[in-house]
């Protein structure tokens, strides 16, 4: 069943031009207590309630206001996502409101719905799950929406992402030069995109290579504790892996602690290459090599499509961006095997 302003004032008692104002983001102008706001939006939250299209069509002044989704603000590689995203938009004039999914499609779509109440103008977002509806159902009618970092296979909606496909390719090539056959992936979100199209382009590489026999992917998430729990795993089998594909950098780190821990040495023991790029790898002890993402180019262009969309110019819907080899210390030749 449809939710209407008749559904929110039968379950909060308040009255529709009350919910009516808060929901347009006049509340303040209206002296309504933060507390009536916050039973509202509640309400309207928790019910699904999306700002219908009379109320849309009554604005006549955008707000200068975007939406920014992402999976996780703790992830270095997000947060600089956001950074380049809050600070290119603030040259458009534009605030951003950030919201943190927890990589979870319920906190995705309820965060779209509260940014909708508060009539942003468009909204950028690094997707999660697999349903990518609601996302085009507010797109098509209420706000433009772009995606970046990851995409929807099959769906319309415009995105600016890496060649997630290349940069596996990439790394799995630069380990099978070295004489590697055991290499091990550990991996993110399997539905991720970016996480399925790194682990076909390593998959590419081992096909070419006769090596099919000998794949392997471990992990589901993009994290410290993943890349660590898993390492200690695989240490611990009688068949160690000469070299790992780590799919994102707090992938990495984890994998590098529990490889320090099995009082093992990178590279001598095992080779290790990474997902993205920070000056930090750098200074490890080795340093890291890794497959760089241009996120400053993705944020910024991301930024631009959104307001190109916003002020109803055509825009390029889909583009993706070349990854790049950054050789460094973690990788070496295997001998004598």
């Amino acid at each position: 069943m449809k939710t209407t302003l008749d559904t929110i004032a039968r379950n909060t008692g308040f009255s529709k031009s009350t919910i009516s104002r808060v929901l347009n983001n006049k509340a303040y102008s209206s002296r309504i207590s933060k507390e009536t706001v916050a039973i509202i939006l509640d309400e309207a939250e928790r019910c699904g309630y999306t700002p219908n299209i009379v109320a849309k069509n009554l604005r006549k002044d955008k707000t200068q206001t975007i939406g920014l989704l992402v999976p996780s603000l703790a992830n270095p590689y997000f947060a600089e996502i956001a950074s380049v995203i809050i600070q290119d938009a603030r040259r458009y004039g534009y605030i951003t409101i950030v919201a943190d999914t927890m990589e979870d499609e319920k906190n995705q779509n309820s965060a779209i719905t509260t940014l909708l109440s508060r009539q942003v103008d468009g909204i950028i977002i690094v997707p999660c799950g697999s349903d990518p509806t609601y996302l085009e159902q507010t797109n098509e009618q209420f706000v433009p929406i772009i995606l970046v970092d990851r995409y929807y296979e099959g769906s319309p909606l415009p995105y600016v992402v890496t060649n997630n496909f290349h940069g596996g390719y990439l790394a799995a090539s630069h380990l099978v030069r070295n004489g590697h056959k055991e290499i091990v992936c550990i991996q993110g979100p399997p539905t991720a995109t970016t996480n399925k199209r790194r682990i076909e382009g390593y998959m590419e590489v081992m096909r070419e290579n006769g090596l099919e026999d000998r794949v392997q992917i471990v992990g589901n998430e993009f994290s410290i504790q993943n890349g660590y729990m898993e390492m200690k795993l695989l240490l611990n089998n009688e068949k160690k892996p000469t070299a790992v594909f780590a799919l994102s950098n707090n992938i990495g780190m984890g994998a590098i602690k529990a490889i320090r821990e099995a009082r093992l040495k990178i590279p001598d023991d095992i080779s290790l290459i990474s997902f993205d790029n920070y000056l930090y790898l750098d200074f490890l002890e080795p340093a890291i090599t890794r497959i760089g993402q241009k996120v400053d180019e993705m944020g910024k262009m991301a930024v631009k499509l959104l307001h190109d969309s916003i002020n109803h110019k055509e825009i390029k819907s889909q583009i993706e961006l070349s990854p790049e080899m950054i050789m460094r210390d973690s990788v070496a030749p295997l001998i004598g095997i």
